[in-house]
C-alpha cells in the first residue's frame, strides 16, 4: 500500500531533524545522562516531539552562553574570583550580548555629546579613555604588571576631561590634576591589592602585589612622596595660592607616612590603614585645592592707554 505524502513528508522530517537530534544527544549525554535517558523512555521513535525541541533548545543556549563567557573579557576569571564571583555578568544574571549592547548605548552617545555639547578635545579624551580601558588595561591584567600603571592613566584622565570642559584646553592645571590622580592611585590600589593576592592569583591576574610585592610597596610610598611635590607644585605653576600646599601638607605627611609604614611592615593591617586613608584623602585634597585656587585674572585694569 503507497504511503501517503503527509506520511512521507512526516517520515523525511523524522529522518532529518532526528538524526540532528541523535547527533546532539550523543555529544550531550556524557554531560547531562539523567535528562537525555528521561528523553530517550518518552521520545516518540517516529515523530519529534516537542521535548526534544525542548532539549535542543536549552542545549543551544547553554553552548551559546559558554562560548560567550570564552570569548567576553574577564568573566570566566572574576567567577574564580570571591571580590568578583557575584557580579550580574558572572552570575549570568545578564548576558554578555545585553552587557556590550548596553555598554555601546552608553559609550556612543556619551561621547557625541561630549564632542558636540562640550569641545570636540573632551569628547576625544573621553573616547580615548574607553580605548585605552577596554583594549589596554583589561588585557594587560592577565599579561603584565603594566596593567597598573596603564590603569592609573585610565583614572586620572577623567579631571583633565573636567578641565578641558571648562576652559577648552590642556594647559598646566589640566597636567597637575592628571598627575594628582595618577599618583593617588597607586598608594590606593597597591593598598587594596595586597590583601586580595589569593583572589587574584586564582583569577590568574598579573598584579604586584602577586608577582612582584616588594615593588609593590615601593611604588606606593613613592607616589605618596609625589603627592607632596605635586602639591607644592601647585602654586608653582599658578594654579594655587601658597596656602595650599601648606594647608594639604598635614594630610600628605600622613600618607605618606602610612606609605611607609605599608612598606616596612608588609601586613594587611598596615595596608588597610593606607587604603582606608586614601579614601578620604583625594577628596578633602582636592577641596582644599579649589578653596585655595588662584583668582581670575579677569577684573585687572590692564595698562592704561596711551
Amino acid at each position: 500500500m503507497a504511503a501517503s505524502p503527509h506520511t512521507l513528508s512526516s517520515r523525511l522530517l523524522t529522518g532529518c531533524v532526528g538524526g540532528s537530534v541523535w547527533y546532539l544527544e550523543r555529544r550531550t549525554i556524557q554531560d547531562s545522562p539523567h535528562k537525555f535517558l528521561h528523553l530517550l523512555r518518552n521520545v516518540n521513535k517516529q515523530w519529534i516531539t516537542f521535548q526534544h525541541f525542548s532539549f535542543l533548545k536549552r542545549m543551544y543556549v547553554t553552548q551559546l552562553n559558554r562560548s560567550h563567557n570564552q570569548q567576553f573579557f574577564e568573566v570566566p576569571f572574576d567567577s574564580n574570583m570571591n571580590r568578583t564571583k557575584n557580579r550580574p555578568l558572572v552570575r549570568g544574571q545578564i548576558s554578555p550580548l545585553l552587557a556590550v549592547s548596553f555598554a555601546t548605548c552608553c559609550a556612543v552617545p556619551g561621547v557625541a555629546i561630549l564632542t558636540l555639547g562640550v569641545n570636540p578635545l573632551t569628547g576625544a579624551l573621553g573616547l580615548f579613555n574607553i580605548f585605552l580601558y577596554t583594549c589596554c588595561y583589561t588585557p594587560l591584567k592577565r599579561i603584565s604588571i603594566a596593567n597598573t600603571w596603564v590603569g592609573a592613566v585610565v583614572g586620572a584622565i577623567p579631571p583633565v576631561m573636567g578641565w578641558t570642559a571648562a576652559t577648552g584646553s590642556l594647559d598646566a592645571g589640566a597636567f597637575l590634576l592628571g598627575g594628582i590622580l595618577y599618583s593617588w592611585q597607586f598608594p590606593h590600589f597597591n593598598a587594596l591589592s595586597w590583601g586580595l593576592r589569593e583572589d587574584y592569583s586564582r583569577g590568574g591576574y598579573c598584579m604586584m602585589s602577586v608577582t612582584h610585592p616588594g615593588l609593590c610597596r615601593r611604588v606606593a610610598l613613592r607616589h605618596c612622596l609625589a603627592l607632596l611635590v605635586l602639591s607644592a607644585a601647585a602654586p608653582v605653576l599658578d594654579i594655587t595660592t601658597w596656602t595650599f600646599p601648606i594647608m594639604a601638607l598635614p594630610i600628605n605627611a600622613y600618607i605618606s607616612y602610612l606609605g611607609f609604614r605599608f612598606y616596612v611592615d608588609a601586613d594587611r593591617r598596615s595596608s588597610r590603614r593606607l587604603f582606608f586613608c586614601s579614601l578620604w584623602h583625594l577628596p578633602l585634597l582636592l577641596l582644599l585645592m579649589l578653596t585655595c585656587k588662584r583668582p581670575s585674572g579677569g577684573g585687572d585694569a590692564g595698562p592704561p592707554p596711551s
